[in-house]
C-alpha cells in the first residue's frame, strides 16, 4: 500500500472512532470533498480532544492549545509538534497526535484556509480554559458555541465556496454548528456537573437551552436551504435531522435517539 492510501485509510479509520455524527455524511461525499472536509473535521477534532481532555491540567491544555495554535499559523513543522506532544503521548489520543498527517492529507488547494481555521479555533479554545468555561450570558455561551462549533460551520462554508463557488451566509453556518454543539450540552449535562463544569448561562434552565438549541437549528435550516450542489446538502441535512431528532427525543424524556432511529434518519435523507 502506497503512503497516500495508507493515509487515506487512517484517516477514514480514525474519523470513525472520533466522530458517529460525522463518519457518516463524510464517507457520502465525492472524493475531493471527502478528503477536504475529512483532513478538516480531523485537525479541529485534534484540538477539541486537548480542549476537552479530563486529566491534562488546564495551564497544560493552554500550552498545548497555544503553541498549536502558533504552528499552525506558519508552514507546520512537524517535528516541532512532535516534541510538543511527545510528554502527553501517552495521555493524548491518535487523532491529536498526528495532527501533521491529517495536515498533509488535505488538498493543497484548501489546506492554508484549514490551518487558519483550526488555528483560531485553537486559541480560542485556550482561552476558554483560561477562563475556566465560566459562562455567565448568552454573550459567553455564543462565543464559547462559536470557537468549539460555530468555526466548523464556517470551515465548511469555505470548503462549498473553495469546491463549488457556493456562497453560504457565515452567520447562519455558525447558527449551524451553534445548533450541533447546543444538542451535545443538553445531552452532557449530566456527565458535566459530575466534573465541576456548566456550559449554561447563570439563570438559565434547561427550557432556556432547549430554544437556544433549537433556534440556532433553525438557522441551519436557513443554511442549507442556500446551497444548490447536491452532494453538498446531503452532508449537512444529516448531522443537522440527527441534532433535531435528539432535540425531540431529549425532550420526550428519552437521553437519546436509538441506533434504529439513527439508521432510519440516515436513510430517509439519503433516498429522499
Amino acid at each position: 500500500m502506497n503512503n497516500d492510501a495508507k493515509l487515506y485509510k487512517d484517516a477514514m479509520r480514525v474519523l470513525k472512532l472520533t466522530s458517529r455524527t460525522f463518519y457518516i455524511p463524510i464517507k457520502l461525499l465525492k472524493p475531493t470533498l471527502k478528503e477536504t472536509v475529512g483532513s478538516s473535521y480531523l485537525c479541529m477534532r485534534a484540538v477539541d480532544e486537548i480542549e476537552d481532555h479530563e486529566q491534562l491540567d488546564p495551564e497544560t491544555k493552554q500550552h498545548l492549545l497555544r503553541s498549536t495554535a502558533e504552528l499552525l499559523s506558519t508552514a507546520f513543522d512537524k517535528e516541532a509538534y512532535h516534541r510538543l506532544t511527545k510528554p502527553y503521548e501517552s495521555l493524548l489520543p491518535e487523532v491529536t497526535l498526528r495532527l501533521g498527517d491529517w495536515i498533509d492529507f488535505c488538498p493543497t488547494g484548501f489546506v492554508e484556509k484549514m490551518k487558519e481555521s483550526t488555528s483560531v479555533m485553537a486559541g480560542g479554545m485556550a482561552d476558554w480554559v483560561e477562563k475556566d468555561w465560566r459562562i455567565k450570558t448568552k454573550v459567553d455561551l455564543d462565543d464559547y458555541t462559536y470557537y468549539v462549533a460555530g468555526l466548523v460551520g464556517v470551515m465548511l462554508s469555505d470548503v462549498w465556496k473553495w469546491y463549488d463557488n457556493i456562497e453560504t451566509d457565515r452567520e447562519l453556518a455558525t447558527g449551524y454548528g451553534r445548533g450541533l454543539q447546543a444538542v451535545n450540552i443538553l445531552r452532557n449535562q449530566g456527565e458535566d456537573a459530575e466534573r465541576g463544569v456548566r456550559f449554561v448561562p447563570d439563570n438559565w434552565n434547561r427550557d432556556d437551552l432547549f430554544a437556544y438549541a433549537s433556534n440556532n437549528l433553525k438557522q441551519g435550516d436557513r443554511y442549507i436551504e442556500s446551497i444548490n450542489n447536491k452532494n453538498v446538502v446531503l452532508f449537512s441535512k444529516i448531522p443537522l435531522e440527527l441534532a433535531k431528532k435528539t432535540l425531540k427525543a431529549m425532550q420526550n424524556g428519552n437521553e437519546k435517539m436509538t441506533r434504529q432511529e439513527v439508521e432510519s434518519t440516515v436513510d430517509e435523507i439519503i433516498n429522499e
